[in-house]
């Protein structure tokens, strides 16, 4: 079996949690670069460029901050390098477009991930939609609120302009999600934002009706302030898979608040798989809810649980479908053109909640 060593750009929050992904044995992690030059039991590289360039790396992972994303790629697959590049793909059109022509011109394979779209509930359920057997998909409802706002985050993150905010960071899970449900393209997207914490001065939260052109429509609502945890809804299993206390309601704010003294919050072992929130599936004969264990089926008759097996690597399906594209020649889901349609959903929701307008969009491929 052919292994794929793979370097990583940037060991931030993005990288870690990523990470026990890449003890699967189809990949091996063979180097990393990082201007704040963390400690890494690994071959370190002083710079992307050199990470780029060893003959010892057959994929380069981007975790850098987003408003490097294109130039990295870009690097990477000029040395001929397979990409795999974290959400959001990039912070404008154009510069998407750039790493796709980069990665068609250098033969090398473009992967978008990791986003919650890669789960194995919605993929599961993805399959019981095409099914047929419940009808066809008129509707997705998904809703998340989080902390998300009041995690340790530096200071670009709550720069809208350099890719901060919920929009640019949490949007991508939400509509790469409803976009992995849908068979058919978004045609349109009305949305509103918020911004209500001057110490933390970006998007928030963000409400959104996409339109598909089949007529079907997804609503994704999102909140990072910190107040009702929606987790509540997934049987106090967090977004990792892992369980939470509910009695540490609060602990994001306390932990930034410099007047107190807290111990870091350490996650528990992922024991189910990891969500993205609430989140139902209307179809025609049924509602399908993904859920850490399974799909729930409310049918016209009946209501079940569709089981899957527990989760035995965190985020294997991203090294299913890196592998598949890089050593197998099968054509991934999540490639350029999908972070690109993606990216333009995001950017739809902030011109929108800016304009007060519906957004056209134009660069919506059909739902592989």
């Amino acid at each position: 079996m052919r292994k794929l060593r793979i370097g990583v750009a940037g060991l931030g929050r993005a990288f870690q949690v990523m990470a026990p992904a890449f003890a699967d044995p189809r990949v091996e992690l063979a180097g990393a670069s990082d201007p704040r030059k963390p400690s890494f039991a690994g071959r370190f590289f002083e710079s992307v460029e050199a990470l780029c360039r060893s003959p010892d790396i057959d994929v380069v992972y981007i975790a850098t901050p987003h408003q490097f994303h294109a130039e990295h790629a870009c690097l990477a697959a000029q040395h001929g390098k397979h990409v795999l590049v974290e959400k959001p793909m990039a912070l404008s059109l154009e510069e998407c477009r750039r790493m796709i022509d980069a990665a068609q011109k250098a033969g090398v394979q473009l992967v978008v991930g990791h986003s919650h779209s890669f789960d194995l509930p919605i993929a599961r359920t993805r399959e019981l939609i095409e099914s047929g057997k419940f009808g066809r998909l008129r509707m997705i409802t998904a809703l998340n609120f989080t902390d998300y706002l009041y995690r340790p985050r530096r200071p670009e993150e709550l720069d809208t302009a350099r890719g901060g905010g919920a929009v640019f960071n949490q949007a991508a899970h939400q509509v790469d999600v409803a976009r992995a449900l849908s068979l058919n393209r978004i045609s349109s997207v009305k949305a509103q934002t918020g911004s209500w914490d001057p110490a933390r001065p970006t998007e928030g939260a963000y409400a959104a009706l996409l339109a598909f052109e089949d007529g079907a429509f997804a609503s994704l609502t999102y909140s990072g302030y910190a107040h009702f945890d929606s987790d509540e809804l997934m049987g106090w299993v967090g977004e990792m898979g892992n369980r939470k206390d509910p009695a540490r309601y609060g602990s994001a704010r306390k932990t930034l608040d410099d007047r107190q003294k807290h111990a870091p919050r350490t996650l528990q072992p992922q024991t189910h798989h990891q969500h993205f929130g609430f989140l139902i599936a209307s179809c025609e004969r049924a509602d399908l809810r993904p859920l850490p264990d399974g799909v729930m089926i409310y049918g016209d008759e009946e209501k079940r649980l569709d089981p899957l097996p527990a989760p035995q690597v965190p985020r294997v399906e991203v090294i299913d479908e890196l592998y598949g594209a890089v050593a197998l020649g099968k054509k991934p889901l999540h490639d350029g053109e999908w972070g690109m349609a993606t990216l333009e959903v995001c950017l739809a929701i902030l011109e929108s909640a800016k304009n007060g307008k519906e957004i056209p969009l134009r660069h919506q491929p059909k739902s592989a």
